[in-house]
This record gives structure tokens, sequence and C-alpha cells, in this order.
């Protein structure tokens, strides 16, 4: 479902309720203004996560570099971890070679507990089996939800995608996204760089609209809030909720208003091939595009936590100048018809074009100062599958690229990590992993995440966080 904000918005009274009240809409709107805290003395630190779909092949990830017996470690599983300043990187992060210091190839954890398959839909996010991702089947709210929560925004957790699902036409505009507020909840996202834009950006660059849409909130409030008299019970929870939320849309739009300096410094160009949903632009052109829109909000302090879904299965790759001979992902997945390797070939282009985006990620925010250093140090960014190591599957491995700002505090840069496989004493869960991240930024839950069956049925410890990686 496409939803165009501003028409819907105005559509009717009753709509407008309907959308303030809805919990999803109200995070891709607004975070609670009384959570909302901007301290410069205090930077908060800062989350981009980057889905990729058609799994990671470990094989590509291996240092060209390892020893003999390195590589016969890493092609048996076992675990160990070397100093990426004494290795060469594969090719296809040769953009990175400059920030070897802030890079972890991270090897070794698990998705059985989300699952393998084409797709995960939000499960890779919060640690569960989506299936088809009904809303039954959303347990909690995702890892990208918790952390902005851990540091709020007015904006809280923004999403964005290029994902096409099931072969489905181009979206633009706000669409179903793959993150979630909480259990039985979907969140919306951006599916073109210009609506990015236009949302995040509308209070300096469309104030008119912001008036408008403030005008509007005012009178549902007011409306009601009349409503309240004389209900009771369950009704006048209802109701209240709603003038809650029109209520936190509003202060959030004045919370913003007081950015207005700061998202002006920060305000990023879009091509006008953009406009309209960009229907014309390539698909470097729109990464490139989402990846401005990225820097700017972060940098604006309108978002601490972005969620990037980069490609899917759908994603069209017709564009890229390597293709040439217009193959898709989803035939790249099951080895593109080609016996001389070009399937190999692509997965390595498709990779190479995500990493170029983290490059220019990390570039741009070194760029930007913030207190005695830049927004870097206090940034981290996660670029993983959201199946584990291939098409379908082995979802017992899920190689990531993890880059670390200066102020992480996770220690692990600089190193590629090869932690226990799957099924074996010491080995880690994309739960365990993200129970780290809570515990390291303020969250000190015991586990996050579902647990993984055959870890249980061989009476291994999966709980917990990565005790390593905590600095």
């Amino acid at each position: 479902m496409v939803i165009h904000r501003r028409e819907f918005i105005k559509t009717t009274a009753t709509g407008a309720v309907t959308m303030a009240m809805t919990p999803a809409f109200n995070h891709l709107l607004a975070a609670p203004a009384s959570a909302v805290e901007l301290n410069p003395d205090r930077p908060p630190h800062r989350f981009i996560f980057i889905r990729k779909s058609n799994g990671n092949l470990p094989q590509q990830f291996a240092l060209p570099s390892f020893s003999a017996e390195q590589a016969k470690k890493d092609k048996e599983k076992q675990a160990f971890e070397v100093d990426l300043d004494k290795h060469e990187l594969p090719q296809w992060l040769g953009a990175l070679d400059g920030f070897k210091d802030r890079m972890t190839i991270l090897h070794g954890v698990s998705m059985s507990v989300s699952g393998g398959g084409h797709y995960s839909y939000s499960g890779c996010m919060g640690a569960f089996k989506a299936g088809r991702n009904v809303l039954s089947n959303i347990k909690r709210a995702t890892i990208d939800f918790e952390l902005a929560k851990l540091f709020p925004s007015p904006f809280g957790h923004v999403e964005m995608s290029l994902a096409v699902p099931h072969g489905r036409e181009i979206r633009t505009g706000i669409v179903s996204g793959y993150s979630a507020p909480a259990a039985q909840q979907r969140n919306y996202c951006y599916a073109d760089p210009m609506t990015a834009y236009n949302e995040l950006f509308k209070s300096v660059t469309n104030p008119d609209a912001v008036a408008s849409d403030n005008a509007l909130l005012d009178y549902l409030h007011q409306k009601e809030s009349r409503r309240l008299n004389g209900l009771r019970g369950g009704e006048r929870l209802k109701i209240d909720n709603q003038v809650n939320s029109l209520k936190s849309t509003r202060d959030r739009n004045a919370k913003v208003a007081g950015l207005a300096t700061r998202i002006n410094k920060h305000l990023p160009g879009l091509d006008p091939i953009h406009a309209g949903g960009g229907q014309n632009a390539t698909l470097p052109q729109k990464q490139a595009a989402f990846t401005d829109v990225i820097v700017g909000a972060l940098a604006a302090g309108l978002t601490n936590v972005v969620t990037y879904t980069i490609d899917d299965l759908g994603t069209k790759i017709a564009s890229l100048p390597e293709n040439q001979e217009k193959t898709t992902i989803h035939a790249v997945g099951h080895g593109g018809g080609d016996p001389g390797g070009r399937a190999a070939f692509m997965r390595n282009v498709i990779k190479t074009h995500h990493i170029k985006q983290v490059q220019t990620l990390v570039t741009k925010l070194m760029a930007i100062p913030e207190g005695t250093g830049t927004l870097f140090d206090n940034t981290t960014i996660i670029y993983l599958p959201e199946t584990g190591a291939g098409h379908h599957s082995p979802d017992t491995e899920a190689p990531m690229i993890v880059m670390s700002g200066k102020n992480s505090k996770l220690d692990l840069a600089g190193r590629f990590i090869r932690l226990p496989f799957h099924g074996t004493e010491g080995h880690k869960t994309l739960s365990n992993w993200y129970t780290t991240l809570l515990n390291a930024y303020g969250n000190p839950i015991e586990h996050y995440g579902d647990q993984d069956l055959t870890m249980q049925r061989k009476g291994l410890k999966q709980t917990g966080a990565i005790e390593q990686f905590l600095a």
C-alpha cells in the first residue's frame, strides 16, 4: 500500500486521526516530544543498518592474504581472528581500504533464529521468524526501534527502502516497511529518496506545508479533546490515545522548527531526476541519493537510527553498468544461468555498489565536526544480509561488515573475527549480537530475541551479550 502523506492527511478529519493514532505511522512522523533531548555536550550514538538480499557467501568475505593455516581455519569454520591492517581486503571491499582501523568483518553469527529463505521480512531485525510477515508473527520491537529509544530524536527511528516485494512494480511514496515499533505492528518507510527528503526536511523546504499540517492538527486535537467529555473505559482510552498522538506530532513539528539552522546547514541536494518518485533514476543514483538523505538527517539531528533496505530480490539491477546481461538479483541467487562464474561476479558487483555507499557515509560523516571529533566518531554502520549465507540458505552463518566510530562502546574494530560455528560451544546467534548492542549502549536486557533450537537441543549456553565485544 502506498500512502502519500499530505493527500491522506487532507482527505478527512477521521483519516487524519486514524493516521496519527497508528503507532507505526506515529513513529515514522515523530517520536514523543517529551523524550527528545538534544544535548550538544553529550552527542548521541547513531546507528545505520543496511539490509541486503540474497545472503552473503562466506567465501567472498575471506581475506586473500590469509596464511595457509588461516585459510584452513576459515574454510573449516573454526574460530579465529586477525588484524585487518596486516591483510588485503577482498576486491569488492576495496572502497573501505582506507578505513580498516574502523572496520570489522564479522563471521560466525548465525541467523537461524530469524530463518533463511528468500526473505526474512521483519525477522532479521527482530531475531524471530516472521514467516510471511503477517502482523501476528511480529513478536517484538525490532532492534533499530529499541536503539532509537536509547537515543531519542524528533523523528525517532527512520526507515528507507529500495525493496520491490514479490516482483511488484517499483514503489514510491510512503509504504509498508520491515521494522516494527512493537509486537504485531508494522512500520512504514520511505520508498524513494525524494519522498524521504520532502518529509524529513520540509520544515525548511516547505514551511507552508508544515503550517498547514499544524493548523489541521490543532483543529483535530481540539475536536478529539472535546469528545473525551462523558466518555469512560475503553472508549475514553482510545480517544485519549488519539489526542496524545496528535499532540505528539504537533510538538514534534515545533521541535524540528527549532532545528532550522542546523537543518539548513546539512540540507542534502537531490538531483531533479528523483522528482515524482524518480522513475527514471538508475539504481546507483537512487542509492547515492538515499545516502545523502541519511547523512543530512543524522547531521541535522532529526534521527539517530536509520534502517535502509538497499535491495531485495525484486530490486531492479538492470541499470548497473556492469550488468551487461541484464540479469536479476533473484537469478544471480540461483547461479545466473552462466557456467562461467557470472553469478559470483554479479554478487561482487552488487556488493561493490553497496560498499561505495558505506564509504560515502563514512567519508561524509567524518567531514562533519562534532564535539572534539566528528559525527562518525559517534556512529555505527552495520551492513548485513537479511537471510544468512546464501540465496535460500544456510542461515547458520551471516557474514556482515561493521564500521565503528572512535567512540564506539564495542571492542571489535580493525579485525576479521570468526566466532565458533553454529551448534558448537561458544557460538553466538543474531539474538546475542543484538543483545550486545543493547547492553553496550544502555539497555541491560538479559537477552533480546528468540533462542536457537539447535543450541537449545544440545544444551549449549546461548543467552546474553557477546562479552568479548563489550569495551
